[in-house]
């Protein structure tokens, strides 16, 4: 089937289900809630939802340790429900994004409990290595979660391997049975009407034979042995030809640590391409390194050389992933942005990804501007990594500071449930919900901002409808200016007959702004800006705090 790239013309929405919206007052997000709000979703300017783990799950990392990958936890509401969303997304218009998650299951999964009693086929579905002389681990890999990558098991008698959390397993992708068990889920999934996949840490899935010690890497010991594995290309393949290729569907990988060289290998359009798009976390190292409990200064300019380097080496390639949030990083105005000035940097922020060449993906509460979570008590925060964290990392710093890393770097700040209205728990629950509602909920809340036309709901409404009636957006080339300013961030986007310039000064207070010398202000069209004062003065203006203007010629 030829591979039609629809995905290039969307803008697709995340849903994180169990902190989305509460159709049944339990308290908990659910399929019912979400059938409430397509309507809000469609008029946001979505044409598609990538949905986090819906499937039925014991919950230790949140979904993400599934135990029936052809089914919808009850708590979502089960398939009927899930049925019924997937046809209200259709007859919207809107595509349907599962999450594919394979590198790993729960330990509650049918497979492992047989497999941890050697029961066949399923003895060599996860990687189990019997414990070294004097019962030591089988290498010294460490877990992206939870201490050591292994974990002994008293029933099998051996050790398995678990990049995540204990109680998620690796599978063993070198055993065709596992990779024909993927198939499986794959055309389950796609002949109820699914459009497409997001494939977690996809990249993870083919270990390095013999599983060697690491003695290199310092951060996450052993991920240089397993992401882009030996055999990654030839199972990613296997899945395309056996799969993908007879299906009118679109992938999108999530890839840790990947470079625009290394994503050219999966992404780049050709008749045998692996992905159709790649999930880097390059942009969401501004303001950390490695990961983001280790906290640095933001730094504009690491920013930009991320975005101008994934714009200009896929340009004519392959096609760009564009984000700013997701349900595994804090919130961006917290980060990249001011809560002081929360509206008017989540503006900023917007446009700033929004007009680049590639697809965005808005992150359910991005677009009112939720905020990070502040708890006083770190026993309060639910995530699997981020309790970690607290207990055994930094350990020689003051509670204080160690909370702070948590404020900073925590998962769990996108996961508080969305804030709808003013009303109690708002307006998210009728119930007690499942995790705690940031306190600024009747402040930041979708109600107030759909009655204000200045609002940062109605800026992203705007936004994506013009990236939608312009050309350039989608086909336009892509040149940065003032690479080494620390407060602006300015790009054009240029065809031979038309030109964009987003200009977003990511200053907390006013600075001279001076547009490029090739682009005239006062002839182009102001159609975007999130201050009334757009004078311009000898081609330039002083911007005001968290400022953005975008130009339009033609």
């Amino acid at each position: 089937m030829e591979r039609k790239r629809w995905y290039k013309d969307m803008v697709f929405y995340q849903i994180w289900p169990r902190s989305f919206k509460d159709g049944n007052g339990d308290g908990v997000g659910d399929l019912l809630g979400v059938l409430e709000k397509l309507d809000y979703i469609k008029s946001l300017g979505m044409d598609g939802i990538w949905f986090s783990p819906l499937y039925p799950s014991p919950g230790i990392d949140c979904g993400y340790d599934i135990s029936d990958y052809m089914d919808i936890d009850p708590a979502y509401g089960g398939m009927e429900a899930f049925k019924k969303v997937l046809d209200g997304a259709h007859a919207r218009g809107m595509k349907v994004i599962m999450d594919l998650v394979v590198n790993h299951t729960s330990d509650e999964h049918e497979w492992f409990q047989k497999s941890r009693q050697r029961i066949e086929p399923y003895t060599d579905y996860y990687i189990w290595r019997p414990a070294k002389p004097g019962g030591k681990l089988p290498n010294n890999w460490d877990s992206m979660f939870e201490g050591k990558a292994w974990e002994w098991d008293p029933v099998r008698g051996e050790y398995y391997l678990h990049v995540f959390a204990i109680k998620q397993p690796d599978l063993n992708m070198d055993n065709p049975l596992v990779r024909e068990e993927v198939k499986k889920i794959l055309r389950f999934w796609l002949d109820l009407g699914v459009d497409g996949f997001r494939e977690d840490v996809i990249t993870f899935i083919s270990k390095k034979e013999g599983l060697p010690n690491d003695y290199i890497f310092p951060v996450s010991r052993g991920i240089r042995h397993y992401n882009h594995g030996p055999r990654i290309h030839e199972y990613l393949s296997e899945f395309r030809r056996d799969v993908f290729d007879h299906y009118d569907c679109m992938t999108m990988a999530e890839a840790p640590l990947v470079s625009t060289k290394r994503a050219l290998e999966y992404i780049e359009e050709k008749e045998d391409s692996e992905i159709d798009l790649m999930i880097q976390f390059e942009t969401m190292c501004a303001d950390c390194l490695f990961t983001d409990y280790i906290h640095t200064p933001f730094s504009l300019r690491k920013l930009k050389r991320t975005w101008s380097n994934w714009q200009n080496k896929l340009d004519g390639k392959a096609w760009n992933m564009l984000y700013l949030e997701n349900h595994d990083h804090p919130r961006i105005i917290s980060r990249y942005g001011s809560e002081k000035f929360c509206t008017e940097s989540g503006k900023m922020l917007a446009a700033a990804y929004l007009f680049q060449k590639g697809t965005p993906f808005v992150y359910q509460g991005q677009e009112i501007g939720m905020t990070n979570w502040y708890p006083a008590d770190p026993e309060l925060y639910e995530d699997v990594q981020t309790r970690w964290q607290y207990a055994h990392n930094a350990l020689h710093k003051s509670s204080e500071k160690r909370l702070q890393r948590l404020w900073y770097g925590s998962r769990d700040s996108a996961r508080t449930p969305v804030q709808w209205s003013d009303a109690e728990n708002a307006g998210f629950s009728t119930g007690t919900p499942w995790f705690y509602v940031n306190e600024n909920y009747r402040a930041i809340n979708a109600a107030q901002q759909e009655q204000d036309p200045d609002s940062l709901l109605q800026f992203y409404r705007k936004a994506i409808a013009l990236r939608k009636t312009l050309p350039v957006v989608r086909d336009g080339g892509y040149r940065e200016f003032k690479k080494l300013s620390g407060k602006f961030y300015v790009y054009a986007r240029e065809t031979a007959g038309e030109k964009l310039l987003v200009i977003c000064s990511f200053a907390d207070r006013p600075v001279n702004f001076k547009a490029p010398k090739e682009f005239d202000l006062a002839s182009g069209a102001l159609i975007l800006a999130n201050y009334k004062d757009t004078d311009v003065q000898k081609n330039g203006f002083t911007a005001q705090p968290y400022e953005v203007r975008v130009y339009h010629w033609k």
